[in-house]
Formats: structure tokens, sequence, C-alpha cells
């Protein structure tokens, strides 16, 4: 299995995750798994930079894929100087036992360019997968 984390850098702003799987939220009746992802996004570059909206694609064991849009990040569009970071955690529900995140953060430079940050794949595993 290759490594469940993802480390990104695009026009200076790195991007790291780290999924979990919540083994305390697990329900075998529903078949539900709930998986935990930190990320820390990282100003590695030399110019501010603002993240203002995230783009999520999730696809599930099935290839069922399924899209998260919106402003900012768990209610935050943090501001990074060069050399400042910030770190959430979210969760994302799966009804399989495992899935693949990818997407991109926009992000907004001083002069009001906007590009996108790109997030690699990263792999949401159920620990009952890996044990068997």
């Amino acid at each position: 299995m290759p490594n469940k984390n993802s480390t990104t850098i695009t026009n200076g702003i790195k991007i790291h995750v780290e999924p979990d799987f919540v083994q305390e939220e697990y329900s075998n009746e529903g078949k539900k798994n709930l998986f935990s992802y930190r990320v820390e996004i990282t100003n590695v570059g030399d110019e501010w930079a603002k993240l203002v909206y995230r783009h999520w694609i999730i696809i599930n064991a099935e290839g069922h894929t399924e899209e998260v849009k919106g402003a900012g990040v768990v209610g935050y569009t943090p501001e990074l100087n060069p050399g400042a970071s910030f770190t959430y955690t979210s969760y994302c529900p799966l009804d399989t036992e495992w899935g693949t995140m990818e997407g991109y953060f926009e992000m907004v430079n001083k002069n009001g360019d906007t590009f996108q940050a790109k997030i690699d794949r990263f792999y949401l595993v159920s620990s009952n997968l890996i044990e068997g």
C-alpha cells in the first residue's frame, strides 16, 4: 500500500495531510467509517497569501465520487506570511473501508492574483481493513 499521507508545494504553499481512521466511530451495522485528516498549510515562499476557497474530490472504494466546495476551511480563511503555518483537522465519513481524497485550496496573493495550491491524493484506510 502506498504512503497514506500527502505533501505538495505549489507557488510557495506547502500542504501536508495526515489522515487517520477514527476507530471509536466505526459502526459495523451500517458499515460507516469515519476518517480524520490533519492539514498543515505552510507558506514556504516569499509572498503573503490567503486561503479563500477549498475544493475536495472524495472517491470511495466503489468509485463513487463526491465533491466538497466552499469558502475557507473549518470556518477560517487563514492569511499566511512567509514562514507562517495554519493547521486544522477535519473529518470525512465513508461507507466503504477505504477511499481517497485530493483537491486544491484557492489562494490569493498581495496583488489580488489567485492560484490553486494543489493537494495530492491521500488515502483513507480503515484499520479494520489493514488488520483483516
